[in-house]
């Protein structure tokens, strides 16, 4: 039978700025025990409250994917997230004391590396692998967006990115998702902003955190900075609905999406989760 696992042989921490903040934060990814799951500790607030990353907790998904309970919320949690899915981590204490945790470069590789550092430890308990066993799938009829989930022994990701931008436009990758595939092909792609979007997400109190150094920008004539991928933006959309899906629990099966964002990722880690309680 496969056990469960730790993050940590030891904890690990991170600081950095928050990418809509722009707070500086503290983190510290820390072991616990079986059955916790993933937790946020929002140690900056009295009591220290304690936030379950879980499905049911999603309140938003502006920009950015937010879990609430208790009237505490912590947001922007997709990138590390993303990191404990691909890794198949069960459980992790996260204490932040700040609402939002860092940026990093705008990846989810510093996060990937940080938490293959600490090392795992089994527990004596087993593993609650969610075992797609048949087909999963929300719609945005207005769009024709989706993602949906089918049977698939391991865990893999279709994804179909459309933007309208000529620069941009269709992009599409598939990866059957293991430790060293999320690392070199996943995990380096940056969150990416159109340059003419940003003064309306900042008035908005989005996006304050942003820079070259955490987000790739591209304006009409082209990219302000280096891109890691020649399909970089699609490479990202995958790292979110990794980290999103995580929010259901660990997942065994086969993802597919076209343009979904973190709205129709959440529903769907929603849907899984409900079916599998």
């Amino acid at each position: 039978m496969e056990k469960q696992q730790v993050t940590l042989a030891k904890a690990v921490t991170y600081n950095g700025i928050g990418l809509h903040s722009g707070r500086e934060v503290h983190a510290r990814f820390c072991p616990a025990t079986a059955d916790t799951g993933i937790v946020i500790v929002r140690t900056d607030l009295p009591g220290e409250p304690v936030i379950h990353a879980c499905a049911a907790n999603v309140t938003s998904t502006l920009r950015a994917t937010t879990v609430e309970e208790h009237g505490c919320k912590v947001f922007t949690i997709e990138h590390f997230m993303s990191a404990l899915h691909a890794l198949r981590i069960d459980n992790c204490r996260i204490e932040l004391d700040a609402e939002e945790p860092p940026v990093a470069d705008g990846a989810a590789l510093v996060y990937f590396q940080l938490l293959q550092s600490a090392g795992t430890q089994e527990l004596d308990a087993p593993r609650h692998e969610l075992v797609i066993d048949k087909v999963y799938r929300i719609d945005d009829e207005k769009t024709g967006r989706f993602v949906m989930a089918l049977p698939y022994d391991g865990f893999r990701v279709s994804f179909t990115s459309v933007n309208p931008h000529k620069l941009i436009g269709i992009q599409y990758e598939d990866f059957h998702i293991d430790p060293a595939t999320y690392e070199k092909e996943i995990a380096p792609a940056r969150t990416i902003a159109y340059e003419k979007e940003i003064a309306q997400l900042q008035a908005m109190g989005l996006g304050l955190g942003g820079s070259i150094d955490n987000v790739i920008i591209y304006n009409d004539e082209g990219w302000i900075n280096p891109l890691h991928f020649e399909d970089e933006l699609v490479r990202h959309k995958i790292v979110d609905v990794i980290g999103d899906l995580r929010l259901a629990g660990l997942i065994r099966g086969h993802i597919i999406a076209a343009a979904s964002g973190h709205a129709l990722n959440t529903q769907l880690a929603k849907q899984i989760a409900a079916a599998h309680l």
